[in-house]
């Protein structure tokens, strides 16, 4: 029996060897691919572009929060990423809700369509809207012939029109995070709602939102990463004529003129915080939440 026991210890921790094993790959990987470029990336934003001399400036930092070009790439960015995101969290939360509602062929067939447009971003994305909504688009030529004043004066390349599509792309990917969790909430509870003669209002104001409200936060935190740290759509719809915080990433680092590496790698670290930032806000309203639904 002892001998069996011993056996048994010893195949356990065998098994244990060989998961340890199956994660070097992952753990290389992650390794290689993200906390090395992250830390050089860190080093980089903290070295002089004018010297090599120079071991640690924060000249980098300095410099954008001193140039006005800049700053106004980080507020437009949070104004569009803020703004898109509220309204993809309102909108998915409709539409998660609507898919909870439904059932057979037309859930099927609403999830296919979220599936299929949740990939459909970047430059095609930019180009569809320029077809449709653009100056010589489709829909501007109609309202070019019936005289429809508020579509003729529409301007796709702006912020509002940026922010528009940003609207969209970010629709499809927060309903299909928000319908697992619409899920876990119970028929039972609403049934039980409608027999003690509780409303619909009262039943998502007491019992869904709150069931509800650590899944709307993370899927917050993910579109807000999502949007902000958006390049292709952008840059195809306004190229450099708009200022944002991805599209002076990418113009430090391969300038038509003169690149500006170091600064670019300032411009990411400032992204990165500024993302680290809401996650953490995020993990910390979701913990206070998760208690208040226990108690």
């Amino acid at each position: 029996m002892e001998q069996k026991r011993r056996h048994k210890a010893v195949s356990s921790k065998n098994v244990r060897y060989y998961y340890l094993l199956a994660l070097i790959p992952f753990l290389f990987l992650i390794v290689m691919y993200e906390l090395l470029p992250l830390i050089m990336l860190v080093v980089d934003s903290l070295k002089s572009e004018q010297s090599k001399d120079i071991l640690f400036t924060l000249e980098n930092y300095q410099k954008i929060f001193s140039t006005l070009s800049y700053r106004k790439a980080i507020a437009n960015s949070l104004k569009i990423t803020s703004i898109s995101t509220a309204f993809g969290i309102v909108i998915a939360f409709l539409g998660a809700r609507a898919a909870y509602n439904s059932r057979g062929k037309f859930r099927n067939v609403y999830l296919t369509v979220l599936n299929m447009t949740s990939n459909f971003a970047g430059v095609p994305l930019a180009f569809a809207y320029m077809i449709v909504l653009g100056n010589a688009g489709v829909v501007k030529q109609i309202a070019d012939m019936y005289g429809i004043g508020f579509l003729q004066d529409f301007d796709l390349y702006s912020s509002t029109g940026l922010t528009m599509i940003y609207v969209y792309f970010q629709i499809p990917l927060s309903t299909l995070l928000l319908i697992p969790a619409f899920n876990g909430i119970r028929k039972e509870w609403g049934e039980a709602n409608m027999l003690l003669g509780g409303t619909s209002a009262r039943f998502w104001q007491k019992v869904g939102i709150p069931v509800l409200l650590p899944s709307l936060f993370s899927t917050l935190s993910v579109l807000f990463a999502n949007a902000l740290s958006a390049y292709a759509t952008a840059y195809a719809l306004l190229m450099n004529n708009f200022s944002l915080l991805p599209i002076n990433i990418s113009a430090s680092f391969v300038g038509d003129i003169k690149s500006k590496p170091k600064l670019g790698a300032a411009l990411s670290v400032v992204m990165m915080i500024i993302m680290s930032i809401v996650i953490l806000v995020n993990n910390y309203i979701t913990k206070k939440t998760t208690k208040w639904e226990g108690r």
